[in-house]
């Protein structure tokens, strides 16, 4: 996969501010704001930075938690992990692998099959309809 890379100044040129809040200074959206949070049309979610595929609609589910949720990205190439100790936590930040754009994180209390909750920020997605 070939990396995107933009100078911050690009970056907020070509974002809204909220996404550039978001993506490329990991602030997080408020609860149940977001635009996917209740979304149930088919399809696929991809970054709203690069349009990199991140997640499929068939792998959504509602958390509760305010923000949309998936239990698997449609490839783990698609993302990558870094460790977040950010605000006395420690947690698993969830990022596109193709431009760094940070989404939101992953958590160990999701369904089966993967029991994995990817908890992400709407305004880091574009749904693609199918």
């Amino acid at each position: 996969m070939d990396k995107i890379k933009k100078t911050d100044e690009e970056w907020k040129n070509i974002l809204t501010e909220e996404q550039y809040n978001v993506c490329r200074r990991k602030a997080t959206e408020a609860p149940f704001s977001g635009t996917y949070n209740y979304c149930k049309e088919n399809g696929t979610y991809k970054c709203a930075c690069c349009g990199n595929k991140l997640f499929g609609s068939e792998a959504k589910f509602d958390s509760g938690t305010g923000w949309p949720s998936f239990f698997e990205p449609i490839s783990e190439d698609s993302i990558k992990y870094e460790t977040d100790s950010s605000f006395g936590m420690l947690r698993t930040e969830v990022m596109c692998a193709k431009c760094d754009a940070h989404l939101g994180h992953v958590f160990e209390d999701g369904p089966a099959p993967t029991f994995s909750r990817f908890c992400i920020n709407s305004v880091s997605l574009n749904l693609e309809k199918s």
